[in-house]
């Protein structure tokens, strides 16, 4: 099958897009036909080196976490999924070698659901990862409830824009902060949006004197520093970028496969309550310049790859 991959740590350049062999299917797994994957942050952070002091890395890699296909073959254990049906998958294990990027991936049963079926393969591929981040964070870190108010940093980005949906459907309120040529975005999923930049908390707080009930930051730096003093009385704050959240009374965000939340995706999305916004789409063999185009950090939506 075609991949890309890479043989050492570095930046786009590293990427090859060539022959490499199937991958072996395990009994608790099923062999998907990539449709399409998505880029995100995570997958040049690895590939650069970043996590190397707690991920073993096995030469050469098939970078890619986020897939949309259709099961070609199931593992002898697998009972869930037949041939021919269609899945998303956050294709994580605990280790880096045989990602997404590929023809083809053979994915832990735990890892995957069912494609919603009113996405495009190339939408729904953007919704794992991304949309596993802001589900856990809202539901889990900071369980969000009816009535709360919720504020959303970098909330038109991949996960941000997910964040509002997600926590609209919970019943919150939601104050996003984004550039101004997304506020009109944001308002379009629920938002309200405030701008980025100096005088940002006051910005807020003209929008929620009495505090908010939780803040999940998707920035880091000074969005999260101010975030705390934003805060109503036993409000809730969660970073799934910055660890720093910890040394300011918040809860760090480490997105993990679950396929039960993947389904309530799923779930939302057939209901019409979540969309995907896809940016921009490459071929697989174009993957370094999608790549390229994520660590830029200022698209909005989801940056997609097809085979």
């Amino acid at each position: 099958m075609k991949a890309i991959t890479y043989r050492t740590y570095g930046g786009p350049e590293v990427l090859e897009y060539r022959e490499v062999s199937n991958p072996k299917l395990g009994p608790d797994a099923v062999l998907v036909r990539v449709k399409a994957a998505s880029v995100n942050p995570v997958d040049w952070k690895i590939q650069a080196g970043y996590l190397d002091g707690f991920m073993d890395a096995v030469f050469p890699v098939i970078p890619g976490w986020d897939v949309a296909g259709v099961v070609e073959e199931a593992g002898v254990g697998v009972t869930e999924f037949a041939p021919g049906d269609e899945v998303i998958g956050y294709v994580r294990e605990d280790f880096v070698s045989r990602g997404t990027f590929a023809e083809y991936v053979a994915a832990p049963i735990r890892t995957l659901a069912r494609k919603p079926a009113n996405l495009s393969f190339e939408e729904a591929a953007g919704l794992p990862l991304a949309g596993l981040t802001a589900f856990q964070s809202l539901t889990r870190s900071l369980q969000v409830r009816d009535g709360d108010t919720v504020l959303v940093h970098a909330a038109a980005g991949g996960v941000g824009s997910l964040a509002v949906q997600i926590a609209r459907s919970l019943g919150a309120r939601v104050i996003g902060t984004a550039g101004e040529r997304n506020h009109a975005y944001l308002r379009g999923l629920g938002a309200e949006p405030v701008a980025y930049g100096e005088g940002l908390a006051d910005r807020v707080r003209a929008l929620a004197p009495q505090g908010v009930d939780a803040v999940l930051d998707l920035v880091g730096g000074e969005a999260l520093k101010v975030s705390p003093g934003l805060l109503a009385t036993g409000g809730r704050l969660a970073s799934a970028v910055d660890g720093a959240v910890l040394g300011l009374g918040g809860q760090y965000v480490f997105v993990r496969p679950d396929a039960g939340d993947l389904g309530a995706l799923t779930e939302l999305a057939e209901r019409g309550e979540l969309q995907v916004e896809v940016a921009a789409t490459f071929p697989l063999q174009q993957a370094a310049d999608a790549q390229r185009l994520n660590r830029e950090g200022h698209t909005r939506g989801k940056i997609i790859v097809v085979p």
